[in-house]
C-alpha cells in the first residue's frame, strides 16, 4: 500500500483517487458489506469466531443490532453465552402475561447520576453509558464515534486514561474524563471541560497491575498526549502512591472539585474480597458514582493470567457492594455502575437486579463496529478492522460518522429491549428493578432463557 501512494486514478464519482484510497476504501466496503451478511447466516457462521463468553451467535446478533437498531429475528442467541457460569447462568422468572404491562403504560429507563442532595443533577435517558478506552489503546476515529453516539444518546463516554484529542473536545459535554495512576494526558482543561471525572484506581481485567500500552502502540501522536517517549512501553503504577487512605482519597477528589467545582466525580474500582468497604470508603470520600469493574472486561491487551485469576466476579460483587451499602444506611446516596463482562441487554438488566443502578459498556461497543475477539488489542497493526489501532492507514477504515451510527443503534436495540424486560417483570421503570434478586432464577432450573417473556 505505501509503496505505490504516489499512483492516482479516478474513481467513479470523476475524482482523482490515490492507490491507498481506492484500496481503504476497497477493504472499507468489503469489511462493511461482510457485516451485514454474516449475521444474515446465508453462508452459515465463520468457522473459529468468538468464545465461551463472547459466542459467534453474540458476536453476529451485536453485528445485526449495530445494523437495524433490534435483536435479530433469525435464531442468533442475543441475550447469552455458553461459559456456564456468571450472566450466562441466570435468567428472570417473569411472572406471566396477565402482569405483563400493556404497550401503551410508558416505562422509564432514565438514570440519575447524583444522588446527594448537593451538587450537579445529570440525568441519562438509558441506564448505561461508554466505558474507558484510552487514546492510544483505540483510535483517534473510534473515540469519535463514542463521542457522537454519547452526544446523540445524551449520555457519556470516557476517555480512559491517556487523554483525548482536540477532535474530541467538541463533545465535552459527553465525555468523561478519566484521571488514572499514570496520570497520562490528565490538563487542567480537560479537567475543566469534564461534567464527571472518574478517578480509575483499579480495572477489572487486571486488578494490581496497573494499565498497560506496549511501545508498538505509543507512536508519536499518542506519546504526545501522554507526554511521554514515542515507541517506549508506558506501564501505569498500582496504585496511586498518594491514596493509602480514605483521607488521601478525600484530598484527590477535594483536587478535582478544586479546578472543576461542577464536576461528577466517579470512582472506577476493580473486586477485591474487600469491594464493600472500598465502596463505603469512596461515598465518604466524596464519590457520586461508585464504578465497579469485574473479571470478565478488559481488552486484548490484558494478561490472561490477569483476566481469568484475579479479580472477582462482578455478578458476586455487585450484590455484595448493594448490601453493604443498605447496610450503611446510603444506598440511595450513591449510584453503582457495573462493568467488566456487560455483554447484552439482558446483562443489564441482570447487574441492576442484583443490585446495580446501571452499566458501563466498553467491549460491546467495539463488537457493534466489527471486531471478532482476535484479542491482538495490544499490537499497533494487530486489529483487522481498525480499532484498536494507532496505525493511520488502518484507522481509516472506520469513519466517525457510520461508527457513531452503528454504536447509537446497538443503544436503541438495549433500550427497546430493556424495555420489553421491564413490561414482562411488570415494572415501569429501571429503576424498580434495583436489588430485586427475587426475579432472577438459575437458568438450569428456569430451562430456556427468557422462556415467559
Amino acid at each position: 500500500m505505501r509503496e505505490s501512494k504516489g499512483m492516482r486514478t479516478e474513481g467513479m464519482n470523476g475524482k482523482e483517487q490515490t492507490a491507498e484510497q481506492i484500496v481503504t476504501r476497497k477493504h472499507t466496503s468489503c469489511l462493511r458489506r461482510g457485516f451485514q451478511v454474516w449475521p444474515e447466516l446465508e453462508y452459515g457462521k465463520p468457522p473459529a469466531l468468538g468464545d465461551f463468553r463472547w459466542t459467534d451467535d453474540l458476536i453476529l446478533s451485536t453485528w445485526k443490532q449495530a445494523e437495524t437498531g433490534r435483536p435479530p429475528e433469525n435464531g442468533l442467541e442475543y441475550r447469552v453465552g455458553r461459559s456456564g457460569g456468571g450472566f450466562d447462568l441466570l435468567d428472570f422468572k417473569f411472572p406471566g402475561k396477565e402482569k405483563r404491562l400493556p404497550g401503551d403504560v410508558p416505562v422509564d429507563l432514565r438514570l440519575g447520576l447524583n444522588r446527594r442532595k448537593r451538587d450537579r443533577k445529570i440525568e441519562i435517558p438509558i441506564p448505561f453509558y461508554g466505558a474507558g478506552m484510552s487514546y492510544g489503546s483505540i483510535s483517534e476515529r473510534i473515540m469519535l464515534s463514542r463521542a457522537r453516539a454519547a452526544q446523540e444518546w445524551k449520555t457519556f463516554t470516557s476517555t480512559g486514561e491517556g487523554g483525548y484529542p482536540e477532535s474530541v473536545a467538541a463533545y465535552k459535554d459527553h465525555v468523561i474524563t478519566q484521571v488514572a495512576t499514570g496520570m497520562f494526558g490528565v490538563r487542567e482543561e480537560t479537567i475543566q471541560y469534564a461534567p464527571i471525572v472518574e478517578f480509575k484506581y483499579a480495572q477489572g481485567a487486571k486488578p494490581g497491575l496497573g494499565g498497560h500500552l506496549l511501545g508498538d502502540k505509543a507512536t508519536s501522536a499518542v506519546a504526545q498526549m501522554r507526554e511521554s517517549v514515542p515507541w517506549v512501553s508506558l506501564f501505569s503504577p498500582f496504585p496511586f502512591h498518594s491514596v493509602y487512605s480514605v483521607e488521601d482519597h478525600k484530598k484527590h477528589i477535594d483536587w478535582v472539585r478544586t479546578v472543576n467545582p461542577r464536576a461528577l466525580i466517579s470512582v472506577k474500582v476493580s473486586t477485591p474480597t474487600d469491594i464493600d468497604m472500598v465502596a463505603v470508603g469512596s461515598y465518604y470520600a466524596g464519590a457520586h458514582i461508585v464504578h465497579v469493574d469485574g473479571a470478565y472486561g478488559g481488552t486484548g491487551a490484558a494478561p490472561e493470567i490477569a483476566k481469568k485469576n484475579i479479580a472477582m466476579p462482578v455478578e458476586f460483587a455487585i450484590p455484595r457492594v448493594h448490601r453493604y451499602l443498605e447496610q450503611e444506611g446510603i444506598r440511595d446516596d450513591v449510584v453503582v455502575m457495573a462493568s467488566g463482562g456487560i455483554r447484552t441487554a439482558w446483562d443489564v438488566a441482570k447487574a441492576i437486579a442484583l443490585g446495580a443502578d446501571g452499566a458501563v459498556l466498553g467491549t460491546a461497543e467495539l463488537v457493534a463496529l466489527g471486531c471478532t475477539r482476535c484479542s491482538n488489542c495490544e499490537r499497533g497493526r494487530g486489529c483487522p478492522f481498525g480499532l484498536t489501532t494507532t496505525d493511520p492507514e488502518l484507522a481509516q477504515l472506520v469513519e466517525p460518522e457510520w461508527g457513531a451510527m452503528r454504536i447509537g443503534n446497538l443503544y436503541r436495540s438495549f433500550a427497546w429491549q430493556l424495555k420489553e424486560i421491564l413490561r414482562g417483570l411488570g415494572l415501569e421503570s429501571i429503576a424498580a428493578l434495583r436489588g430485586r434478586r427475587d426475579l432472577l432464577v438459575y437458568r438450569r432450573a428456569a430451562g430456556k432463557a427468557g422462556g415467559a417473556s
